[in-house]
């Protein structure tokens, strides 16, 4: 069975399209951003310095993965925890084994994040790198969050997204990067259903040439 690896930006809909293309293959999804975010929420309610890698990396050592049906994991205050937890080593280290753990299943696994292609699984099958305009971006997220009954500017959620970008690409361990083997999807002028057929076609073909 297959193993897809599908890294990109905030807001980009590779979570949209990792599920699917989970549905789609008949394979289990793990979304790794939900990982991190779970930490964040851990250290946030336990009131510790998000810079503190020890302190941090311990709850992602222990990490309750009921969180990951928290309903305030999908904050706004906590995805931008989460982008910052991230940036630690010790996070990073602790969530490693988890993560490679469930790309080795037999029965094949869809992972979506931000370094699945590169360090989780560099060996996958099949690898996109979904991203979209950083405008589109935010304003996708900015009608999530407005939907969600938030009082927010886009101009500030635009501001959240470009300096996300800059914290994951210019964290010195696993960056946001597109794996030199990745088909790139871009986003911005797509759909979700247009989005996910393509993301269909270009995994399809990967993985016609490595059958």
């Amino acid at each position: 069975m297959p193993l897809i690896a599908v890294d990109g930006p905030a807001a980009s809909g590779k979570g949209t399209i990792a599920r699917a293309l989970g549905r789609h293959f008949g394979v289990p999804h793990l979304d790794t951003g939900a990982l991190y975010r779970a930490v964040a929420l851990s250290a946030i309610r336990a009131g510790l310095d998000l810079g503190d890698g020890r302190a941090v990396g311990a709850k992602a050592a222990a990490l309750d993965l009921s969180l990951l049906e928290d309903p305030e994991l999908r904050g706004a205050q906590t995805g931008e925890a989460a982008s910052r937890v991230s940036a630690l080593p010790e996070v990073r280290a602790a969530l490693l084994a988890f993560q490679k753990a469930f790309a080795a299943q037999p029965a094949g696994a869809v992972l979506d994040g931000r370094d699945i292609g590169t360090v989780i699984a560099p060996e996958a099958d099949a690898k996109l790198f979904v991203t979209a305009a950083p405008e589109i971006r935010a304003h996708r997220r900015f009608l999530e969050l407005t939907a969600a009954g938030r009082d927010v500017a886009e101009a500030q959620v635009l501001a959240d997204i470009r300096a996300r970008d800059a914290r994951d690409m210019g964290r010195s361990d696993a960056p946001l990067r597109q794996a030199d083997d990745a088909d790139l999807l871009d986003t911005s002028e797509l759909d979700i259903a247009a989005a996910v057929r393509k993301a269909v076609e270009l995994v399809s073909r990967q993985l016609d040439r490595v059958s």
